[in-house]
């Protein structure tokens, strides 16, 4: 197998899942600000154009940090941080779902419709006037989130999962990009400070 990594939290997703499944998997990196992912040879890899993508030993590639993760699980015969049962699988799912569709999304595009715009302008379509209320809308799900944390150590309880990893990466992202983390969410601070001492965290 070889990743094709590359600046970013998605990369850094895969990143952080490979760490906490105590595995090595080889790493090629993609020039992402030279739009290296825009060209023919990585879009042979992943037609959306993005990062990371995985070889597989036989030579085809998977895209989307989901089905990396979840695939990479697999093969490790299956870990806590996507679930060892269904009901566990399906909660870690359910959560990823969440995060993804009502943080990530709103957060990744707040920062490529503002700004990121220079560096989009040319790659994507993009609505500026959007970006305003898309961080207004992420910072709002941040708060959700942190009332449906409520005293669990992790999104699902006592277990680090993939829920965890996303949301720590892109948290951190925002932090970086002019969406800094809700210092009131006092339960997703608390996580965060427990993701930042795994080991995992500092890849």
């Amino acid at each position: 197998m070889k990743l094709f990594n590359s600046i970013g939290p998605n990369p850094r997703v895969v990143r952080m899942f490979i760490a906490e499944l105590g595995i090595e998997v080889p790493t090629v990196e993609v020039d992402l600000m030279g739009g290296e992912n825009r060209q023919a040879e990585h879009l042979k890899r992943n037609p959306s154009g993005q990062c990371p993508a995985l070889q597989l030993d036989d030579g085809n590639y998977l895209a989307e940090v989901t089905a990396i993760c979840e695939y990479l699980d697999e093969l490790q015969g299956g870990t806590n941080l996507i679930g060892t049962s269904p009901e566990k699988r399906a909660e870690t799912r359910m959560w990823v779902r969440r995060i993804d569709l009502q943080i990530i999304e709103p957060l990744t595009n707040g920062f490529r419709y503002s700004e990121g715009y220079e560096l989009f302008k040319d790659r994507l379509r993009l609505i500026p006037e959007a970006a305003t209320d898309l961080k207004k809308l992420a910072q709002e799900r941040i708060e959700w989130l942190d009332d449906q944390i409520g005293d669990k150590q992790f999104v699902c309880g006592d277990r680090f999962s993939l829920a965890d990893i996303m949301l720590y990466c892109f948290l951190k992202f925002g932090d970086t990009v002019g969406q800094p983390s809700n210092p009131e969410c006092k339960n997703i601070v608390r996580l965060m400070t427990l993701t930042d001492a795994r080991e995992s965290a500092k890849v």
